[in-house]
């Protein structure tokens, strides 16, 4: 049944000769311009020369007597009280507290206190398992006497590290580390080798960081215990806890986190401080095992391999995961407070330290106490340092819970790092085209929300696939990070050489020896964990590269199109203007779209219907023929219902050099999203179709349903004798 009524009759026509007068000459003279192309206000000038003021129907075109005037507050009814929000933004507003102004963004940076939690709990976190990563390497020679002497040369690495990044924060103080280092001195490739190692780096910096946290929590209640078969999950849990805080702020985030950091350091240094207090004094033995422990060990029941060259490069590439984040500081220098720059050298002079003595420590201490690692990681090396140094009384194991717990938080909140530093490094790239667009925009709360979301899922699938397993997952690590220190220093010696600003010579030294030093640590990475995993990470770096090249080649081609030129002029417009209405049935929603067609006051209007269904295609005619309408229904034949097909044909037919055509495409808006279920989508694919043709203009005239108020405005069709027609109800 169709129930098709609309006012055929309205207010009554002003037909008063002095109005009809003034509405025309305010048309005519309007700004002090006639009325361009307006054909349908020069057929009423002639119908009132010729016939009069009465026979010209002011309805069809609103009556103006002067400018038009802004609605008053009162007048607008059709506007709501508050501002449009969407279910996200107000998903958001809960979820993440109400939004931040732009202007509140200088608010939003950090002090070096809170820029130390954000920015260097990644390589403070690292000392809780680097030293037993190398641990797992030399175990196996019997030469747990290597752990310190490795561990010393990883720190004076670290100390060329750090005085490196100090010149690289002089010189770009802007932020973006090894990425606009390597883009300043050599360009788009190797500023996309760069940022790939480093994306790639903070993701795996997740995935570790946050497996090796559960892997100490569950250590904390012994083995086994039920929550070693629910570590990935926990895991997860905590990348959604991490990612969430992060949505919040960069400021938000260093409050929540800055706590779990300077527990960390006080416990930890404090385990250390005894340790080495009871070494001195001679009050403490060797770790020694049980049996069942022992068969738990790494190496158990095998040979005692011998100590070779290659032994211990293995166990140097593994221990510089504690390296890991060091290069965030300089990524993130936009984030400090003024002065930037010597705000962030003094955070990283700081997180050098504290991390380079815990971490001498904990190797010294595990070295000296005989301590090895367990295969299934539980307990890990620094519990049972923990728990050895501060023994079994009642105030030794609390304080023992206590370093665990710091342990945990410590490491999952690592992670922090690489939330802060990932979506800075995303939004620059991005900002070079060589990664999508989305990722420079702040979102809520000011903050980058974009990368934090894509890091988040990233990581979260590392930790399904690998299992949570730190072990299994560190031969991928510490490969993105040193491939990028390479880089960074070979950018700074290129730097000083060209520019030799005041002090080159001493950079160039230290930013020249630091470059090969990394360098051979980059190899020796490479050669020792390729069969272990790391061939992985040495496939996806150029795979990741190949995919930043060819964005940035694609957004290239886009602005090489879209580029105006400062010669260029607007054409002229085309002579002839057609719209096309597409008709599905006859109601509301067709009437809106053949009175805005009017609206737009075009050479000609044409509705058409594409006839899928030949029945119903009879019954709109018919019902067409009956209202009235002062608009032609063209009504086509798609005999093989190929609906989107048949308007492309059908337009085609109308497109020429000298015609520009409109086509309007009525869309029915729900307010409940059940109802938008029950419609399919096709204006948008009409939307598609249309959208590749030239000289083709596509409209969606939307039609608001489940709101009063929504009815179309209809100009009324007078009768023959000037009375208004009644409404017609078809069936």
């Amino acid at each position: 049944m169709h129930d098709v009524s609309f006012l055929l009759g309205g207010p009554s026509n002003r037909t008063a000769t002095g109005r009809a007068t003034e509405a025309l000459a305010y048309g005519a003279n309007r700004r002090g311009q006639p009325e361009q192309g307006s054909r349908y206000l020069e057929a009423y000038r002639v119908r009132f020369a010729e016939e009069g003021a009465g026979a010209v129907s002011t309805q069809a075109r609103p009556e103006l007597e002067g400018p038009p005037e802004r609605p008053t507050t009162e007048s607008r009814t059709n506007v709501p009280s508050q501002r449009y929000q969407s279910l996200g933004y107000r998903s958001k507003r809960v979820l993440l507290g109400p939004p931040l102004k732009t202007s509140e963004l200088v608010d939003e940076r950090i002090t070096k206190r809170v820029a130390l939690a954000v920015f260097s709990s990644d390589p403070i976190s690292s000392t809780a398992y680097a030293t037993e990563e190398i641990l797992r390497v030399v175990v196996l020679a019997g030469a747990l006497a290597l752990t310190l002497p490795i561990s010393l040369a990883i720190a004076g690495l670290l100390l060329l590290l750090v005085i490196s990044y100090r010149q690289v924060i002089d010189a770009y103080p802007s932020a973006g580390g090894a990425y606009v280092v390597s883009r300043d001195n050599f360009g788009n490739v190797v500023a996309a080798v760069a940022g790939a190692a480093l994306l790639i780096d903070y993701i795996l910096t997740v995935a570790v960081s946050v497996s090796s946290g559960v892997g100490n929590m569950i250590s904390a209640f012994g083995h086994p215990n039920p929550l070693e078969h629910w570590q990935v999950e926990i895991a997860i849990g905590f990348i959604v806890l991490l990612a969430w805080g992060n949505l919040r702020g960069i400021r938000e985030a260093g409050r929540i986190f800055a706590i779990p950091t300077y527990l960390y350091v006080v416990t930890i240094g404090a385990v250390v401080a005894i340790g080495v207090f009871r070494v001195l004094t001679g009050t403490i033995g060797k770790v020694t095992y049980s049996p069942s422990d022992q068969t738990a060990l790494i190496g158990h029941n095998q040979a005692v391999g011998a100590v070779t060259l290659f032994l211990v490069l293995r166990a140097f590439a593994s221990g510089t995961t504690a390296l890991t984040g060091v290069e965030a500081v300089s990524n993130g220098v936009s984030a400090f407070r003024q002065p930037q720059a010597r705000n962030a050298k003094t955070t990283l002079l700081v997180m050098a330290l504290i991390m380079g003595s815990l971490f001498l420590g904990i190797s010294f201490l595990s070295g000296h106490l005989g301590i090895r690692p367990f295969a299934n990681e539980v307990p890990t090396v620094v519990a049972q340092l923990g728990q050895h140094v501060l023994g079994s009384s009642q105030l030794g194991h609390a304080f023992f819970l206590l370093t665990q717990g710091a342990t945990l938080l410590i490491l999952v909140l690592a992670a922090n790092t690489s939330f802060s530093g990932f979506p800075l490094l995303a939004s620059f790239a991005a900002g070079d085209a060589l990664l999508p667009r989305q990722l420079r925009k702040r979102g809520h709360r000011l903050v980058y929300s974009g990368g934090i979301l894509v890091l988040s899922a990233v990581a979260i699938v590392l930790v399904i696939g690998f299992h949570a397993s730190t072990s299994a997952l560190i031969p991928l690590y510490a490969i993105g990070v040193v491939t990028s220190f390479t880089l960074s220093q070979a950018g700074m010696t290129k730097r000083h050489w060209k520019l030799r600003e005041r002090g080159w010579r001493y950079g160039l030294v230290v930013n020249g020896v630091g470059g090969a030093v990394t360098l051979v640590v980059l190899v020796v990475i490479v050669v020792a964990k390729f069969t272990e995993g790391a061939w992985m990470v040495c496939v996806a770096v150029p795979l990741l590269v190949l995919f930043l090249l060819r964005t940035q080649k694609t957004y290239r081609s886009e602005v090489k199109e879209l580029k105006v030129e400062a010669s260029q002029r607007l054409a002229p417009p085309k002579p002839r203007h057609e719209v096309v209405v597409l008709v599905e049935d006859l109601d509301q929603a067709t009437l809106a779209a053949l009175q805005y067609a009017r609206q737009l006051n075009p050479l000609s209007i044409t509705a058409v219907h594409i006839a899928i269904d030949p029945d119903h295609a009879r019954e709109l005619s018919a019902l067409w023929a009956r209202v009235n309408i002062p608009i032609p229904l063209e009504v086509v034949d798609a005999p093989d219902r190929n609906l989107l097909a048949a308007v492309e044909e059908t337009i085609a037919e109308r497109v020429r050099p000298d015609t520009e055509v409109s086509v309007l495409v009525p869309k029915r808006n729900f307010a409940k999203f059940w109802h938008r279920v029950l419609h399919d989508r096709t204006a948008l694919g009409v939307f598609r179709v249309l959208g590749e043709m030239d000289n083709v203009n596509v409209t969606i005239v939307p039609f608001r349903l489940g709101r009063r108020g929504g009815g179309a405005s209809v100009t009324p069709i007078a009768s023959a004798d000037g009375q208004a027609k009644r409404p017609v109800r078809a069936t």
